[in-house]
């Protein structure tokens, strides 16, 4: 999966909340002061580059589809986090969010009943 910008990444947030769409429908979810239309679909013609969308031809415009889902993108961060700040260990993670106490007693109750169910 090739890396996306902070930018389309925040463009992608909106396309997978909205679903398939226009770049003039997604410019209207912004608030002021919008981006330009221009970005946009030049984003959009990027991300379908890069293999996150599809596209559809309906009327004069193009209706652009997700075709990477938002929890396989979220895996693949998630995996380059744990990789760079957390020497490839999820183990590490965890630990850290326990000490950290940002994770609750039920939370980590849960947590052991699951792992001794996969025994």
């Amino acid at each position: 999966m090739e890396k996306l910008t902070g930018k389309e990444e925040e463009v992608m947030e909106r396309i997978w909340d909205y679903g398939p769409c226009t770049p003039k429908e997604i410019v209207e979810l912004y608030e002021e002061p919008k981006p330009h239309i221009n970005t946009i679909a030049t984003m959009f013609q990027n991300l379908e580059k890069k293999g996150y969308l599809t596209h559809v031809v309906k009327g004069r415009g193009y209706i652009y589809t997700a075709i990477v889902r938002k929890q396989d993108y979220g895996r693949t961060k998630l995996g380059s986090f744990v990789s760079r700040y957390f020497d490839n260990s999820y183990l590490n993670v965890v630990s850290t969010l326990v000490k950290e106490e940002r994770i609750s007693r039920e939370e980590r109750e849960e947590l052991l009943d699951y792992l001794k169910s996969l025994k």
